[in-house]
């Protein structure tokens, strides 16, 4: 018929003779009740599938030939459209299919089990119609439903849920979507229908929930409820300023706590715990970052800057970080691995970080390292070593030169001493002398009152004077007696010894003490007021002798 000249009526036959058979099965369509409607669309549909592949392959020289030089539509395309314009869109099948397509969707979501598989066919069919039909006829509608379903099941469950069960069912109505794309939907509609779910039932509540009273979000950061918070996280970061609102609520609760915590005068009683309080905070937000709002970058920030700002809102806490460090370096890392003891430090450095009055911190750190060293009460040297390294690293060279000085100066003090026992052979072992020498300009001084040595120790100073500058030319020699320690042994009444340990000033006093029982002392003070004290010797203590140890340090220039 193409050959001869009659494609067009081969053509316009077929289209014809295609509408009045649609026609007909339009009439059977429409006459199917209830669940059978679906069926008799879809087994008609394949039907008609079956019959347009034929038909196209009967047809098939016209479809190569007469088709592309007239610009027809091709014979399986115009079978889908003629089953578009004759069932889908016709009067009576139009409204009822979709009506029916979104009840079936209604009923899943309140608990029915549905014919998913049925939904798939008819869904697919609206897909191989085009994507207008699709969206047209399904899809639009479909989400102008969906939307008012969960704006109304949002407002039922807010009004009678905590956050914390509010979002679960959030999340749960979200993968319910998901996955109802993946039995039965166009792929493409997953991004439409989940931004409507966020919207009603996310972004609109967003206020409510993270202040919602007992439950919201400050509530879950006091209780570390890192599961809802999790979940907060993950569905509010799927809508615009959804995490900003987390991080401003956070961020005002965190800076309202800290201020709290660094002016409360209860906790500056204590500076190491009111420290352990700071650094419990941070590892308690820190784990949350890490845990619920999975270590997000702009969540750590926030936490960085509220530290920085409450931590300074104290002036002493500068002076606080180098007690708390001094308490952990004399006594509170012992028996501590040495991971553990790696931890505290970074802990302490990350503190240190947020200290604007680093200055402040480094006088006061040196001081208390100043008394640790020379008291010899430091739990660990490489302890030590490891904070000055971390400080050099953090803030350089000048910050520590002093701080590394200090640490020089007990290595070379060690060698002068040995040095020094080794030259005068007639003191024999006993090491009753202990001098350390301290380089001016490293160490902490304090102006130091002249002070008169009980006769043995002055003796003993004065031979290591003359060996020091015997050995060490151009320098000179300054006794910092206020500096000094001295051990001590007392001998009681019933014979009872005990050793004690004390400043060189009272070792003066205590060994007055052997050559008499009471001594008076007449000063001026403030005022030029006269004062008198009386000092008498305790009845239990018969006797003070110069202990075995005896350090005073000493500064040169």
């Amino acid at each position: 018929m193409v050959l001869h000249k009659f494609g067009e009526k081969l053509y316009s036959g077929l289209v014809s003779t295609m509408t009045l058979h649609l026609k007909e099965i339009s009439k059977s369509i429409e006459a199917a009740q209830g669940g059978s409607f679906l069926e008799e669309l879809n087994r008609k549909w394949n039907d008609h599938n079956k019959a347009l592949q034929m038909i196209r392959d009967i047809l098939m020289y016209m479809d190569r030939t007469y088709i592309p030089s007239t610009h027809k539509t091709p014979v399986h395309e115009l079978g889908l459209n003629l089953w578009r314009d004759n069932i889908v869109r016709s009067n009576k099948i139009q409204t009822r299919l979709l009506n029916t397509l979104l009840e079936l969707v209604h009923r899943e979501r309140t608990g029915e089990v549905i014919n998913r598989g049925l939904m798939r066919n008819i869904i697919k069919m609206l897909m191989d119609l085009g994507p207008s039909v699709y969206q047209e006829d399904f899809e639009k509608p479909f989400l102008e439903v969906s939307a008012e379903f969960y704006k109304v099941e949002s407002q039922k469950f807010i009004e009678c849920c905590d956050c914390g069960e509010y979002l679960k069912k959030a999340e749960r109505r979200l993968n319910e979507e998901m996955e109802r794309v993946t039995h039965y939907l166009d792929a493409k509609s997953e991004a439409k229908i989940t931004n409507v779910v966020e919207k009603e039932m996310i972004a609109n509540h967003m206020p409510r929930l993270v202040h919602m009273d007992n439950s919201g979000l400050v509530n879950m950061l006091l209780d570390d409820k890192y599961e809802d918070l999790g979940r907060m996280y993950n569905l509010f970061r799927r809508v615009p300023s959804g995490l900003l609102t987390i991080r401003e609520v956070m961020t005002s609760h965190l800076r309202e706590t800290g201020k709290q915590l660094v002016t409360d005068p209860e906790r500056l009683k204590d500076p190491v715990e009111f420290v352990q309080r700071l650094l419990d905070e941070k590892d308690k937000y820190d784990n949350i970052i890490s845990s619920a709002f999975n270590n997000d970058k702009t969540f750590q920030n926030a936490l960085n800057s509220s530290f920085e700002y409450f931590i300074n809102l104290n002036p002493r806490s500068p002076e606080f970080i180098s007690l708390f460090v001094d308490d952990k370096l004399r006594k509170g890392l012992k028996g501590v691995s040495e991971e553990d003891v790696e931890t505290i430090l970074d802990k302490v450095m990350m503190l240190f970080r947020y200290l604007q009055e680093k200055d402040v911190f480094e006088k006061y750190y040196k001081q208390h390292l100043a008394k640790r060293l020379l008291s010899g009460k430091t739990v660990s040297d490489d302890a030590e070593r490891s904070l000055i390294v971390k400080l050099k690293t953090e803030c350089g060279y000048q910050f520590t030169s002093k701080l590394e000085g200090m640490f020089t100066d007990m290595k070379t003090s060690q060698d002068t001493m040995h040095e020094f026992y080794a030259s005068h052979p007639e003191l024999g072992d006993s090491r009753t002398l202990v001098v350390q020498v301290l380089t001016t300009g490293s160490w902490p001084t304090q102006p130091s009152v002249t002070c008169n040595l009980p006769a043995e120790m002055s003796a003993l100073c004065e031979k290591f004077r003359s060996y020091y500058l015997g050995t060490h030319t151009g320098r000179r020699l300054s006794w910092q007696t206020n500096m000094g320690s001295a051990d001590i042994k007392a001998t009681f009444g019933k014979g009872q010894k005990h050793e004690l340990n004390v400043s060189t000033y009272q070792m003066c006093v205590l060994m007055l003490f052997n050559n008499a029982d009471r001594l008076s002392y007449q000063g001026n003070r403030a005022g030029n007021r006269d004062s008198c004290f009386r000092l008498e010797k305790v009845p239990a203590i018969s006797g003070l002798c110069e202990g075995e140890e005896c350090s005073s340090e000493r500064t040169y220039e």
